[in-house]
């Protein structure tokens, strides 16, 4: 498939204004699924299960099997929808969205439509370059995941070209509540960095409110990105595409970029745009066509026959609107304050998306600044390497466990690299990988002169320099013992040792 023309991003800004609109899909952490008994893969309970071992009558769509709505899915998606300032329907309802899911085996979704459980709220999201804004929300709604489909026999893992396709239903059924913005106009050469960030903050919430598991890897967290451009000063908005299930946060900012210049490029040309879906490809960094979008008329919604609607008593809500975590804004402003970070130190960790990762590191026992070093420094170099997440690499546990262990003195910083290599190889914890491994320090100051008195024996040369009180030739006496030590000594002590040895006339 040819690579779409693109329009420089600077030019397309200047010709044309994007307007974006983004769907956040967020899978609730219930124990069972949102209408069944199952067990919710999206449970870290039940993550990993093997295929189709997870499902009951109802998400294999069986003939006389009914749906039973889950309370606490319910409970979850008010406090969702309380904390993104949204009303709360005093009575919801259920609808069914008739659409082929070749994975959802009754060929309708049980999702919201005209009647959804929270609506008209607001959320306030800080760009790096220091711009706020406040992204309206048009709804949040309640409804069910879709099974998974695997393609094989092909190229790229997609339909196109694959021998066959495997289902697995453990995920059709799974709670989900979709949030929807009003669309977002204004933030012009911005509007990427702002799809980002948006998306962030929403997986701050969740995290703050324990509802979601939220790690987009694994698909709790999923973005729908639509964008369309309109020649500046004028009023009506362009047609738009979605880009479907975007699944980072680097991802979903480089697709509303990418969508951006390939649109001014064809109405620059004359062209027009098709509304549709759209997928995003993470090797290529573009998006290609999917299928017509379909409006609201063509799901032929209607009320849900098997499910009463959702009438939550005012207690319960003020029950729930009382146990809301800090809003973001001012949960940050609270963290930067207590981890003492700079301007600087503090943008960095939320630019890159890792507040929630920093804070959980450092309620596991590791210190601020150590946190954020491993987070945003080698986390994130070996992420940007891969084409991932950091988040996605090691869990906050592992990366406050290495900490403790270079501040024990157990590791050098150069060991602890090789143990994180070990933690996103999935070897194990860092302890378990250092006593696999046999990466701890050498603290056994005999080995250590023995290795030093070696080292100036081959090199007398440089011992003279030493007695002459040249101190910094002690480097290259240095650099022969961790080379001997292959690095799994303390540099520091044998500075201190080699000094010692010096001066006394050992060696």
């Amino acid at each position: 498939m040819a690579r779409a023309a693109l329009m420089d991003f600077d030019e397309a800004l200047e010709r044309f204004e994007p307007v974006i609109g983004l769907e956040v899909h967020v899978e609730l952490n219930t124990k069972t699924k949102m209408f069944s008994p199952a067990p919710n893969p999206a449970h870290a309970e039940f993550h990993g299960a093997e295929p189709n071992t997870l499902v009951a009558p109802v998400d294999l769509g069986l003939p006389g099997s009914l749906p039973v709505v889950n309370g606490t899915a319910v409970r979850y998606s008010i406090s969702l929808g309380l904390a993104l300032g949204c009303s709360i329907a005093e009575s919801s309802r259920f609808a069914r969205k008739n659409y082929f899911y070749p994975d959802l085996a009754k060929n309708y979704q049980i999702s919201q439509y005209d009647e959804p459980i929270a609506y008209e709220g607001s959320v306030e999201v800080e760009l790096e370059n220091g711009r706020v804004f406040q992204v309206a929300i048009e709804r949040a709604h309640m409804e069910e995941d879709a099974g998974k489909l695997t393609h094989v026999g092909g190229a790229t893992g997609r339909i196109q070209g694959a021998e066959y396709s495997l289902v697995d239903y453990n995920r059709a059924g799974v709670p989900l509540v979709e949030i929807v913005t009003k669309p977002i106009v204004g933030a012009g050469a911005d509007a990427p960095a702002l799809a980002r960030a948006y998306v962030a903050t929403i997986r701050d919430i969740v995290l703050a409110l324990g509802v979601s598991e939220a790690r987009m890897e694994r698909g709790n967290l999923r973005c729908d990105a639509n964008v369309s451009l309109r020649p500046r000063g004028q009023e009506q908005f362009g047609t738009r595409t979605e880009t479907k299930n975007v699944n980072s946060m680097r991802s979903i900012e480089r697709a509303v970029r990418y969508e951006i210049q390939r649109q001014a490029a064809i109405l620059a040309d004359g062209g027009t745009i098709t509304q549709e879906t759209r997928h995003w490809h993470e090797d290529t960094g573009t998006t290609s066509p999917g299928r017509p979008k379909s409006d609201a008329d063509d799901y032929r919604y209607f009320p849900e026959p098997d499910l009463l609607p959702v009438v939550p008593e005012p207690t319960l809500i003020e029950e729930l609107r009382a146990a809301l975590p800090e809003p973001p804004a001012a949960r940050r402003r609270r963290l930067k304050a207590e981890w003492g970070f700079t301007d600087l130190d503090f943008q960095g960790v939320v630019n890159a998306g890792l507040l929630a990762e920093v804070a959980a590191t450092v309620a596991a026992g590791a210190t601020p600044a150590a946190a954020r070093k491993w987070w945003t420094g080698e986390l994130t170099r070996i992420a940007n390497a891969r084409g991932e997440d950091p988040a996605a690499l090691a869990e906050p546990a592992q990366v406050a466990e290495l900490a403790a262990l270079v501040d024990e003195g157990v590791l050098t910083d150069r060991l602890a690299r090789q143990v994180l290599e070990g933690v996103i190889a999935g070897e194990g914890s860092p302890r378990e990988i250092v006593d696999a491994r046999g990466l701890a320090v050498v603290s056994d100051d005999g080995a250590l002169v023995a290795a030093i008195d070696q080292a100036l024996a081959a090199q007398p040369d440089v011992l003279a320099k030493i007695r002459d009180g040249k101190v910094q030739a002690a480097g290259a006496v240095i650099g022969a013992v961790m080379k001997a030590m292959q690095g799994k000594a303390d540099a520091a002590r044998v500075r201190e040792l080699v000094l010692e040895r010096a001066s006394g006339g050992e060696g």
